[in-house]
């Protein structure tokens, strides 16, 4: 997976960066997590920081066009990105998992 960064801006506003990226890839179309791992890499970032928003592959074709967006902090995202889009991206998922354990642990 080969992934090409094709546009970058800034949105100071937001306190992130937006981006549309390329990706060439053999057989099937790499997940939102593995793209997400990828970005966050060749960013210098935290994987937590970056939300892939869209993946679009033309049927047939070995290459995919997408937009994420990097944020300065986990937090940040927290604040501003919708839930469901913090889900697909498993962001804040980790830590719900340990909340949920704890309080069993603590109903037992």
């Amino acid at each position: 997976m080969d992934i090409e960064i094709t546009e970058e801006e800034a949105n100071e506003l937001l306190n992130r960066k937006e981006i549309s990226f390329s990706i060439v890839h053999d057989g099937e179309t790499p997940s939102r997590l593995a793209v997400r791992d990828s970005l966050a890499a060749k960013l210098d970032k935290d994987s937590d920081e970056v939300l892939v928003h869209k993946m679009d592959t033309k049927f047939g074709m070995n290459e995919t066009l997408g937009h994420a967006k990097v944020y300065e902090s986990p937090e940040d995202a927290k604040e501003i990105e919708e839930g469901y889009m913090l889900e697909r991206n498993k962001i804040g998922v980790e830590e719900e998992e340990e909340e949920d354990a704890a309080d069993e642990e603590a109903e037992a």
